[in-house]
């Protein structure tokens, strides 16, 4: 079965700690269905998230997100085959991530718009490598 990670970028609609809450239960229980795994690094101005697994399911999901109303001006910055996954242990790692990405004023800036795909896998990788334990 073939693997793909997609990463995007959306300014989120609304955010606040209930919709965080409530987009990371959605998540999980989706992903776990579909064999998805990924994290989603999530603030009041930017939701960066990466998806992966089998590449129907993701791009199925992917598609959901799009439709979402909680997520606007989405952008994708990564979509690549892959045969393992960042984050196997995880059905939706949350992390706001807010110490080591763009500040607010680089996402205001462009920084999303201009980040390349080495730059975005970064990010996920430093997340993937950093220890807290996976979901139950």
């Amino acid at each position: 079965m073939a693997l793909i990670q997609i990463a995007y970028a959306s300014r989120p609609f609304g955010f606040d700690a209930a919709i965080l809450s409530n987009i990371l239960l959605d998540a999980r229980r989706l992903n776990a269905r579909d064999n998805i795994t990924g994290a989603l690094i999530a603030r009041h101005d930017l939701f960066l998230q990466m998806l992966e697994g089998p590449e129907a399911m993701v791009d199925a999901c992917y598609q959901r997100i799009c439709r979402d109303d909680r997520h606007l001006e989405i952008t994708t910055l990564l979509r690549r085959g892959v045969d393992t996954r960042l984050f196997p242990g995880w059905a939706m790692r949350d992390d706001p991530a807010e110490s080591w990405i763009w500040s607010m004023d680089e996402v205001k800036s462009g920084a999303v718009a201009c980040a390349t795909e080495d730059e975005v896998l970064r990010i996920f990788e430093r997340l993937a490598s950093t220890e807290i334990a996976p979901e139950a």
